[in-house]
C-alpha cells in the first residue's frame, strides 16, 4: 500500500540551485541576509549575489570548474553561504565537513570526495594542513586571514566575469555531504541541484504552515555542514528573503542573548537543545517573546518535551523528518492541521512524496497502524552514494524506493510516527555515529579482546555510544573512554562502558546488537 502526500503536487523548477536562489533574492535589496551572531557583521541581499559572483569568477580563473569538488570545513558564519553558492554557480560540488573532525577523518573525506580545494578558518588550519598533506588538495583557503593559507577575501577581488556553464539540474551534483553507515566509514551522498531545489519547493508546498517567511529572523544554530542546516536553514531561508543569524557553536547564554537582541522568530533545532529550553533556569532571564515557531528535526521529539517547551516559550513546536539521502525533508508536522495530541508525530508526507511501510521480515507492504520500515519515493531522493554502487543498491531499490532503516507506522489520519531504527546508527544530539567504526577502533586497544557498541538512551543527548567490553588485560572504563576521545571527534566519544564476559553473537559471528539494546533499555526503564 502506497501512502501519498495529502498535499497537491508542486511543480519543480528545472534550474540550478544558485540560479533558483538568486532569482528570488534580487527583490530583497538592502535587507540583511546573514548576520554573524557574535560580531554583528552583516551581508545584505544586495551584497550577497555580487559576492557570490566575484568568488565564482576568481575560482574559475584558478581553473576550478564544473564537477570539481570544494570542501568547506568551518563552523557557521555568513561567508559560508557565499562560498557554497559560488561553487554551485560554477557547477562545482561542495563537500561539507564536520568542523569537529580529526585530521584523519578530514583526510579520509577529502580523499574519498576527490577535493581540489579546502576552505576553513584559522583555528582549524593546523588540523587542515595535517589532513591535506595526505591528499591531493591543491590549495587551502581561510575565511579569516592567516599565514600559511590563501585568504578567502582575495577571492572577492575579481572582475566578476564567468565562463559559460551548462548545468543539468537532474544529473549534476551540487553537494556531497557524508552520512554515517552501519558498516565502515561515512559515505558521500550525491545530491543534485534538482534534489535540493525540489526539497525547497516541496516544503513550501505544505499548505497551512509557513516554515519561513521574508519577515522572519531565523537562528542559524544547526551546522551548515549538516544537511538540515544547509538546506532547511541556509537555503530555504535565503530563498524566502529571511534574515539568518549565524552561531559558530551552540552556547545557551549566547543563543538567548541573540534571540533577544535580534528578535529571532524561528529556530530550527534538535531535541537536546529543546531539553535546555524546557528546563534551564536561565531561559527566564531573557525576552524570548519574539519566538513564533521552533522546528525540531534530526532525532525523534517526545510529546512531553514538546508540550513543556510550548508551554514555557508560548510558541509553536513543529517536528519534521528526513535523511541526508532525501535532501533532507520528507515529512512535516503541521500543528494547525489537527489536535495537538500528535506532537510526537512527524506529520504526513510533503508534496510529491510517496511512502510505503514494509514488514522488514517478509518484505511485504503493511497497512495503517502496522509497524514496518519506511520507504520513500520522491524527487528529493539522492542520486546515490559516491563510488559505492553496492551501498546505493542496498539503500535505493530498482524502483526508486529509498529504504530509510527507520521503523514507524501511519495512523488513521495519515500521520506518521517513528518508533525505532532498523539501522544500528547511534543518534547523539542529532549526529549519526556508526557503532562499527567505534568497534573497529576499540579492537585496536591493547587491553580489549572483544567489543560491541550500542546506543544507550540519554535524556540530554538522545543516545550516547556505550561499549560492552571483553578484557584481555586489566584496565578501567575511564582509561578506555579517554583513549577513544583522543582518536575521534567529540560526537563519537564512547561515554559509557560496561565490562562483560562475552559479546552476544549469531552463528555467523555477527554481533547481536539488538539483544544488547533491549537489555539496556530494560535496565534504564526505556
Amino acid at each position: 500500500m502506497i501512502f501519498k502526500s495529502p498535499y497537491p503536487d508542486v511543480e519543480i523548477p528545472n534550474v540550478p540551485l544558485t540560479e533558483f536562489v538568486l532569482s528570488r533574492t534580487q527583490q530583497f535589496g538592502d535587507s540583511p541576509a546573514l548576520i554573524d551572531g557574535p560580531s554583528g557583521r552583516t551581508i545584505t541581499y544586495a551584497q550577497l549575489g555580487g559576492a557570490i559572483r566575484l568568488v565564482a569568477s576568481s575560482l574559475a580563473k584558478r581553473g576550478f570548474g564544473k564537477g570539481d569538488v570544494f570542501a568547506i570545513y568551518s563552523p557557521n558564519i555568513p561567508e559560508y553561504a557565499v562560498a557554497f553558492h559560488a561553487v554551485s554557480l560554477l557547477g562545482g560540488i561542495v563537500t561539507t565537513v564536520n568542523p569537529l573532525y580529526t585530521a584523519e577523518e578530514l583526510a579520509r573525506q577529502l580523499n574519498d570526495a576527490g577535493a581540489k580545494y579546502l576552505l576553513t578558518i584559522s583555528l582549524f588550519l593546523e588540523n587542515a594542513k595535517t589532513a591535506v598533506s595526505q591528499t591531493n588538495v591543491e590549495e587551502i583557503f581561510t575565511f579569516d586571514p592567516v599565514d600559511g593559507a590563501t585568504p578567502f577575501g582575495t577571492l572577492l577581488q575579481s572582475d566578476g566575469s564567468l565562463p559559460e556553464i551548462n548545468i543539468n539540474p537532474a544529473e549534476d551534483l551540487v553537494v556531497l555531504p557524508y552520512s554515517s553507515g552501519t558498516t565502515g566509514y561515512p559515505k558521500g551522498v550525491m545530491l543534485t541541484h534538482r534534489n535540493i531545489v525540489s526539497n525547497i519547493v516541496q516544503v513550501e508546498g505544505v499548505s497551512g504552515i509557513e516554515l519561513v517567511e521574508q519577515e522572519d529572523v531565523v537562528m542559524g544554530i544547526l551546522p551548515f555542514f549538516h544537511i538540515y542546516g544547509m538546506v532547511v536553514i541556509m537555503n530555504m531561508s535565503l530563498a524566502k528573503g529571511a534574515t539568518i543569524v549565524t552561531m559558530p557553536r551552540f552556547d545557551m547564554v549566547q543563543f538567548l542573548e541573540l534571540v533577544q537582541k535580534h528578535k529571532v522568530t524561528r529556530v530550527n533545532l534538535v531535541p537536546p537543545i529543546l531539553v535546555g529550553l524546557a528546563k534551564h533556569p536561565i531561559v527566564d532571564q531573557y525576552d524570548t517573546s519574539s519566538l513564533v515557531e521552533l522546528f525540531s528535526g534530526a532525532a525523534p521529539l517526545g510529546q512531553a518535551l514538546a508540550d513543556e517547551v510550548k508551554a514555557r516559550l508560548n510558541c509553536r513546536v513543529v517536528q519534521g523528518y528526513g535523511l541526508t539521502e532525501t535532501s533532507p525533508v520528507t515529512h512535516v508536522y503541521n500543528l494547525t492541521m489537527t489536535q495537538e495530541d500528535k506532537l510526537s508525530s512527524i506529520g504526513p508526507a510533503i508534496p510529491n512524496t510517496d511512502v510505503m511501510i514494509v514488514d522488514p521480515t517478509s518484505g511485504e507492504p503493511v497497512g495503517k497502524n502496522e509497524r514496518g520500515e519506511l520507504w520513500i519515493s520522491g524527487p528529493q531522493v539522492m542520486k546515490g552514494y559516491l563510488n559505492n554502487p553496492d551501498a546505493t543498491a542496498a539503500t535505493v531499490d530498482e524502483d526508486g524506493w529509498l529504504h530509510t532503516g527507520d521503523i514507524g507506522y501511519v495512523d488513521d489520519e495519515g500521520f506518521f510516527y517513528i518508533v525505532d531504527r532498523l539501522k544500528e546508527l547511534i543518534k547523539y544530539k542529532g549526529f549519526q555515529v556508526a557503532p562499527a567504526e567505534l568497534e573497529a577502533l576499540l579492537l585496536g586497544h591493547p587491553a580489549i579482546a572483544d567489543v560491541a557498541v550500542i546506543p544507550s538512551p540519554d535524556e540530554e543527548a538522545g543516545e550516547v555510544p556505550k561499549a560492552f567490553v571483553v578484557l584481555k588485560t586489566e584496565t578501567t572504563a575511564d582509561e578506555i573512554m579517554a583513549w577513544v576521545a583522543e582518536r575521534v571527534s567529540p560526537q563519537k566519544k564512547v561515554r559509557r562502558v560496561e565490562f562483560v564476559s562475552e559479546v552476544p553473537k549469531s552463528l555467523s559471528g555477527k554481533i547481536l546488537r539488538r539483544v544488547l539494546v533491549e537489555q539496556e533499555r530494560a535496565k534504564l526503564g526505556n
